[in-house]
Protein backbone atom coordinates (compact mmCIF):
# COMPACT_ATOMS: atom_id res chain seq x y z
CA UNK A 1 0.00 0.00 0.00
CA UNK A 2 2.77 2.47 0.84
CA UNK A 3 4.10 1.73 -2.67
CA UNK A 4 0.94 2.74 -4.37
CA UNK A 5 1.29 5.76 -2.23
CA UNK A 6 4.66 7.09 -3.45
CA UNK A 7 3.54 6.56 -6.68
CA UNK A 8 0.74 8.61 -6.48
CA UNK A 9 2.80 11.82 -5.26
CA UNK A 10 5.13 11.03 -8.13
CA UNK A 11 2.35 11.66 -10.44
CA UNK A 12 1.22 14.62 -8.90
CA UNK A 13 4.92 16.61 -8.86
CA UNK A 14 5.17 15.51 -12.57
CA UNK A 15 1.85 17.12 -13.58
CA UNK A 16 3.06 20.43 -11.16
CA UNK A 17 6.30 20.18 -13.41
CA UNK A 18 3.98 19.45 -17.29
CA UNK A 19 1.86 22.65 -16.20
CA UNK A 20 3.42 25.54 -15.50
CA UNK A 21 0.57 27.61 -16.59
CA UNK A 22 -1.90 25.65 -14.31
CA UNK A 23 1.29 26.27 -11.21
CA UNK A 24 1.03 30.19 -12.44
CA UNK A 25 -2.71 30.41 -11.84
CA UNK A 26 -2.52 29.25 -8.38
CA UNK A 27 -0.04 31.73 -7.54
CA UNK A 28 -2.23 34.64 -9.10
CA UNK A 29 -5.41 33.07 -7.54
CA UNK A 30 -3.52 33.07 -4.00
CA UNK A 31 -2.67 37.09 -4.99
CA UNK A 32 -6.31 37.80 -5.74
CA UNK A 33 -7.67 36.34 -2.42
CA UNK A 34 -4.52 38.51 -0.52
CA UNK A 35 -5.22 41.73 -2.50
CA UNK A 36 -9.28 41.19 -2.32
CA UNK A 37 -8.52 40.91 1.64
CA UNK A 38 -6.09 44.14 1.69
CA UNK A 39 -9.18 45.83 -0.34
CA UNK A 40 -11.54 45.31 2.26
CA UNK A 41 -9.45 46.39 5.12
CA UNK A 42 -9.01 49.59 2.70
CA UNK A 43 -12.41 50.15 2.56
CA UNK A 44 -13.15 49.71 6.18
CA UNK A 45 -11.21 51.99 7.37
CA UNK A 46 -12.28 54.71 5.06
CA UNK A 47 -15.95 54.10 6.09
CA UNK A 48 -14.04 54.59 9.91
CA UNK A 49 -12.32 57.44 8.95
CA UNK A 50 -15.62 59.08 7.47
CA UNK A 51 -17.77 58.00 10.57
CA UNK A 52 -14.73 59.80 12.98
CA UNK A 53 -14.83 62.90 10.43
CA UNK A 54 -18.40 63.54 10.85
CA UNK A 55 -18.04 63.40 14.39
CA UNK A 56 -19.42 59.80 15.62
CA UNK A 57 -17.67 58.26 18.21
CA UNK A 58 -17.43 54.69 16.50
CA UNK A 59 -16.83 52.91 20.13
CA UNK A 60 -19.96 53.91 21.43
CA UNK A 61 -22.48 51.18 22.46
CA UNK A 62 -25.04 53.52 20.71
CA UNK A 63 -23.46 54.41 17.59
CA UNK A 64 -22.27 50.62 16.51
CA UNK A 65 -25.58 49.92 15.07
CA UNK A 66 -25.92 53.13 13.42
CA UNK A 67 -22.64 52.47 11.95
CA UNK A 68 -23.15 48.99 10.76
CA UNK A 69 -26.42 49.72 9.55
CA UNK A 70 -25.54 52.91 7.80
CA UNK A 71 -26.29 52.53 3.59
CA UNK A 72 -25.93 56.46 2.59
CA UNK A 73 -23.04 58.55 0.82
CA UNK A 74 -20.02 57.81 2.43
CA UNK A 75 -19.23 61.81 2.71
CA UNK A 76 -18.75 63.26 6.79
CA UNK A 77 -21.54 65.98 5.60
CA UNK A 78 -23.28 63.47 4.66
CA UNK A 79 -22.95 61.10 7.67
CA UNK A 80 -23.14 63.99 9.68
CA UNK A 81 -27.20 65.24 9.00
CA UNK A 82 -27.81 61.46 9.22
CA UNK A 83 -26.62 61.16 12.66
CA UNK A 84 -28.34 64.48 13.85
CA UNK A 85 -31.48 63.10 12.19
CA UNK A 86 -31.44 60.14 14.66
CA UNK A 87 -29.70 62.10 17.53
CA UNK A 88 -26.70 60.66 17.78
CA UNK A 89 -24.63 63.96 17.94
CA UNK A 90 -25.58 67.27 18.41
CA UNK A 91 -26.91 69.47 16.14
CA UNK A 92 -24.42 72.42 17.37
CA UNK A 93 -21.25 70.60 16.87
CA UNK A 94 -19.02 72.95 14.33
CA UNK A 95 -16.34 71.59 12.52
CA UNK A 96 -12.80 72.73 13.68
CA UNK A 97 -11.95 74.24 10.04
CA UNK A 98 -15.23 76.15 10.15
CA UNK A 99 -14.56 77.24 13.61
CA UNK A 100 -11.18 79.19 12.84
CA UNK A 101 -12.86 80.63 9.84
CA UNK A 102 -15.39 82.01 12.20
CA UNK A 103 -13.01 83.46 14.75
CA UNK A 104 -11.48 84.66 12.15
CA UNK A 105 -14.05 86.84 10.65
CA UNK A 106 -15.13 87.97 13.90
CA UNK A 107 -11.31 89.32 14.50
CA UNK A 108 -11.60 90.90 11.27
CA UNK A 109 -15.05 92.71 12.14
CA UNK A 110 -13.65 93.72 15.48
CA UNK A 111 -10.75 95.53 14.19
CA UNK A 112 -13.53 97.10 11.41
CA UNK A 113 -15.53 98.31 14.36
CA UNK A 114 -12.49 99.53 16.40
CA UNK A 115 -11.31 101.49 12.95
CA UNK A 116 -14.80 103.49 12.77
CA UNK A 117 -14.23 104.92 16.23
CA UNK A 118 -11.37 106.73 15.34
CA UNK A 119 -11.22 110.12 15.58
CA UNK A 120 -13.58 112.45 13.42
CA UNK A 121 -11.57 114.30 10.27
CA UNK A 122 -10.10 117.17 11.34
CA UNK A 123 -11.16 120.93 9.34
CA UNK A 124 -8.00 122.35 9.08
CA UNK A 125 -9.59 125.33 7.01
CA UNK A 126 -12.13 126.25 10.27
CA UNK A 127 -8.72 125.76 12.42
CA UNK A 128 -6.72 128.21 10.53
CA UNK A 129 -9.31 130.84 10.04
CA UNK A 130 -9.94 130.67 13.90
CA UNK A 131 -6.19 131.04 14.88
CA UNK A 132 -5.81 134.52 16.71
CA UNK A 133 -1.98 134.90 15.76
CA UNK A 134 0.47 134.29 13.27
CA UNK A 135 1.86 131.64 15.73
CA UNK A 136 -1.25 129.46 15.78
CA UNK A 137 -1.65 129.57 12.41
CA UNK A 138 1.78 128.25 12.41
CA UNK A 139 1.29 125.62 15.05
CA UNK A 140 -2.34 124.31 12.58
CA UNK A 141 -0.10 124.52 9.62
CA UNK A 142 2.68 122.53 11.86
CA UNK A 143 -0.18 120.13 12.83
CA UNK A 144 -1.94 119.59 9.66
CA UNK A 145 1.89 118.53 7.85
CA UNK A 146 2.07 116.18 10.58
CA UNK A 147 -1.03 114.39 10.35
CA UNK A 148 -0.65 114.11 6.51
CA UNK A 149 2.53 112.53 7.24
CA UNK A 150 1.40 110.16 9.36
CA UNK A 151 -2.32 108.99 7.29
Amino acid sequence: MSDANYEFEDDVKDQVERNPVRAQMHKQDARIKELEGKLLEATEAQRKLAFVEAGVDINAPSSRYFVKGYEGEMTADAIRQAAQEVNLIGATQVKPEVQAEQNAWNRVSKAKSLGDNSEPEVDWNTKIRNAKSQDEVMQVLAQANQASQTN
